[in-house]
């Protein structure tokens, strides 16, 4: 199967235009294309992972990426999607965020001379001159079909700010750009930039003449893939820091049952022929899947040791809870206790397990906390030093496992 077949089977491909030229282009290692990423945290999450594997799977086949860091669309924010207006961040918060995600990065994409490159919307967009920008590409942009757009509308019902309304020319001026500097002839992205995606495509062929092959294709639930994000803890991400590879792992150990095929179609490098006969898996075999799917993509991630080591202790915590060496773990310092101990509800706050003391004092007024096997009745127990020195073991639920030790 060629290359862009494959993507259309696994389900990445939602809309394209000119498909067979686009399709020719894929075949045959010929598209220099880019991605955006805004850099609203310093680290990737798992609603970046399909742009990710989508990137790395194109350079398997000799295309080219370039990851485009927003450094200068960050200045203004991203409307798609939203109800409310991003925070403004300082130049510096930006740049470091941008430093992180190309480590981040360099885990799914070779860069390098003639392999992939890194660039930043900032290094050309904060030196435009206003007047300048607005007469070169202003008249290329309907005001009456940018107000139609899909990434305006939910903003459109609370009040769109003017700040935020020169994002689609900014976007699409990114695209401009990068065609006429660094021959980029294509570029992919989620649904709800589609507008914007069209915008640049446009720009380019009013600029440049109808000859200007300039090609756009969507990313199928790209969308969802931010949601994906998303969990009662906060966003799942990349970055051990941040979410542990054992707790990476039981994100998608976790996943829905309905998604899990889906994930490992679109997220995994699997073949395609052992992704269809899992198809017909049902009931126990589904947890089978999971823990591929599971154990895949924290490979991809993380590494395959790191891989091994959270599944390992996956299975031995679900066996029965012996084996905790692998367990995602916090260090408790004894500046953290008071008179040799420690309220339960603030250590269930330190190792993560909860974002407030009152929502830990929910938890466990709910029976969901389990302490070293016993439940946790007492939401004003205190932990003692000596406790701490042997190990606290504390499971949230049935799937949320935690280790606090005396460092």
């Amino acid at each position: 199967m060629k290359v862009y077949d494959e993507l259309v089977a696994r389900g990445l491909i939602a809309q394209v235009t000119n498909e067979e030229e686009i399709r020719e282009m894929i075949d045959n290692g010929k598209a220099t294309f880019y991605i955006g990423f805004d850099p609203t945290a310093d680290s990737l999450h798992v609603g970046h992972f399909m742009a990710l594997c989508l990137m790395k799977r194109l350079q398997m086949a000799g295309n080219k990426p370039i990851a485009l860091i927003g450094g200068g669309t960050a200045m203004i924010g991203d409307p798609s999607g939203r109800t409310d207006m991003r925070s403004m961040m300082t130049q510096e918060t930006i740049q470091h965020n941008c430093d992180c995600f190309k480590k981040q990065m360099e885990r799914f994409i070779e860069f390098g001379e003639g392999k992939a490159q890194m660039v930043n919307n900032a290094d050309w967009l904060l030196n435009l001159n206003y007047i300048d920008f607005i007469r070169e590409i202003g008249g290329c942009f309907s005001v009456n079909n940018m107000l139609r757009a899909e990434c305006f509308k939910q903003r459109m019902e609370k009040g769109l700010s003017f700040l935020e309304f020169n994002y689609m020319p900014m976007q699409s001026y990114d695209f401009y750009y990068l065609f006429q500097h660094y021959g980029c002839n294509m570029q992919f992205g989620g649904n709800d930039q589609w507008s914007n995606m069209l915008g640049g495509t446009e720009l380019i062929r009013r600029k440049l003449g109808k000859d200007a092959h300039a090609m756009t294709i969507t990313l199928l639930l790209n969308s969802e893939g931010k949601k994906m994000g998303k969990t009662a803890k906060g966003a799942v991400w990349l970055d051990p820091n941040k979410t542990s590879p054992y707790d990476f792992y039981q994100y998608w150990r976790n996943v829905e049952d309905a998604d899990v095929m889906k994930c490992i179609r679109m997220l995994t490098f699997l073949p395609l022929e052992q992704i269809n006969e899992m198809d017909s898996w049902k009931d126990a075999k589904i947890n089978e899947a999971k823990e591929i799917l599971a154990y895949e993509l924290t490979k991809l991630v993380h590494g395959e040791e790191e891989a091994a080591k959270a599944q390992a202790a996956a299975k031995a915590l679900f066996a029965g809870g012996g084996d905790d060496a692998n367990m995602p773990t916090t260090e408790v310092s004894a500046a953290d206790l008071v008179d040799g101990k420690i309220g339960f509800l603030n250590l269930m706050v330190k190792c993560g397990l909860a974002p407030s003391n009152k929502q830990a004092r929910q938890l466990v007024q709910q029976g969901g906390v389990f302490v070293n096997d016993e439940k946790m009745t007492d939401a004003t127990f205190a932990v003692t030093e000596e406790m701490l020195k042997e190990g606290v073991k504390i499971r949230k639920g049935k799937k949320v496992f935690h280790k606090a030790v005396l460092n």
